[in-house]
């Protein structure tokens, strides 16, 4: 416990000495994070070999899983905020058609590139490993675009769409992975599953909204016998920690295997609250500063977790990079291709696809299942090289984006510290 905590405490440290330091460089405060949980990884701090002075192994980073995982709940409870009523009246339809199109058009983007890439070199990469990278591929960072928005403060007409965008892009991911695997595992072993393909997906998604609804009505009900700003803000991290832990629940009904979606169960938490509770804003204020050292610790684990050994194998290297043109290439103009279905401005036009490009959580998880299949290895490890790049980049370019578009308060000299005052008698 002891190395734990002392690797914990490390972690906030670095974090916050090294988002100093990328204010210096105007970057986002999410890539010193990324970057300090680089340092103190296994594979520079860590091969030192002194206990408590960063992570030794990535075995120990993966022991922090329940941080990450609490504070992806939190990060998706704070986005499911944005979907107020008042919201979805404005741009609801046309946040879901871009949300929906922009995945579909990266999805097919990246697979005829890769599959390309297959007949030219056969050698390099297999069609059912291609098949799943582009749906991978479909997949956004909820939290490195949450924690610039937050700390740039940043609000207008793209900002708003982007966050809804954001949110509706893990319910298609997950379809679209789910499909894709299927299709790609009946290519590697000659059989199709139904159940794989099509139920499943559709059983997580509905058990996911239905729990995520059920928990924002139950949190909404249980916070009014409460009064006291200290005591309404502890019941409302109670339900998130206790809705991340109903979302780890797996099991199987009629031979089907049934689970949840941690990032659209705390979304439709936030979602049904915010909607339903007429203090919610107040609440969700609140509720985000208790969570900031849990978000910095997010990132810098998140940082500590991305395997460097990737960089030393050429195929990964390789086929990496052209999954990232052709990811790129897909987002951008997947967006730009949805915008103007939609009608949207043309700022809004030119840089939404940019500020999609971040890349982490949800597409680590989906390269862990495809690992099962037949030269997976290459998917996890292309995935990651990917990661590595998007988390380090995207944060940057995000910010540029919004910065561009005029939705960016610039930044002041102001302080936090308030000097103590005499106390009159």
């Amino acid at each position: 416990m002891g190395t734990s905590l002392l690797c914990l405490a490390t972690a906030l440290i670095g974090g916050l000495l090294l988002s100093r330091l990328t204010k210096k460089i105007n970057l986002p405060a999410v890539t010193g994070y990324l970057v300090a949980g680089i340092l103190i990884g296994p594979f520079v701090l860590g091969q030192l070999g002194v206990s408590g002075l960063g992570f030794q192994s990535l075995e120990q980073v993966e022991t922090m899983n329940i941080i990450t995982q609490t504070a992806l709940g939190f990060i998706a409870f704070t986005i499911g905020n944005e979907f107020r009523l008042s919201q979805l009246k404005k741009m609801g339809s046309s946040a879901i058609t871009i949300g929906i199109l922009q995945a579909v058009i990266t999805t097919l983007v990246v697979d005829a590139i890769l599959i390309a890439l297959h007949f030219c070199f056969p050698e390099i990469i297999t069609i059912p490993c291609a098949i799943t990278l582009g749906a991978i591929a479909s997949a956004t960072a909820p939290a490195a675009t949450l924690m610039v928005v937050r700390q740039y403060k940043a609000d207008g007409p793209l900002t708003r769409l982007l966050m809804l965008v954001v949110a509706i892009d893990d319910a298609v991911g997950l379809v679209l992975f789910s499909v894709s695997f299927g299709v790609a595992t009946a290519l590697s072993h000659g059989q199709v599953s139904v159940l794989a393909v099509v139920v499943e997906p559709i059983v997580e998604i509905i058990l996911s909204l239905v729990l995520g609804s059920l928990m924002g009505w139950l949190l909404n009900f249980v916070e009014q016998f409460f009064h006291s700003r200290s005591k309404r803000m502890t019941i409302s991290v109670a339900f998130v920690l206790l809705t991340v832990g109903l979302s780890q629940l797996k099991f199987q009904i009629a031979g089907v295997h049934c689970g949840f979606s941690l990032l659209l169960v705390c979304m439709m938490t936030g979602t049904i609250f915010c909607n339903i509770c007429p203090t919610s804003e107040e609440l969700m204020e609140r509720v985000d500063n208790w969570v900031m050292p849990l978000n910095v610790l997010f990132f810098v684990i998140s940082g500590a977790e991305l395997d460097m050994n990737v960089l030393a194998q050429p195929v990964t290297i390789i086929v990496g990079v052209v999954y990232i043109f052709a990811r790129s290439l897909g987002k951008y103009y997947g967006s730009a291709i949805s915008c103007k279905l939609t009608h949207q401005s043309k700022p809004i036009t030119d840089n939404l696809g940019i500020t999609l490009l971040p890349q982490a959580g949800v597409a680590l998880g989906m390269a862990l299942t495809a690992s099962s299949l037949e030269n997976g290895e290459l998917v996890r490890n292309v995935v990651l090289f990917a990661v590595l790049i998007y988390e380090l980049v995207g944060p940057a370019l995000t910010k540029r984006s919004l910065l561009k578009v005029g939705e960016i308060r610039p930044e002041g000299s102001t302080s936090a510290r308030r000097h103590n005052e005499p106390k009159e008698h």
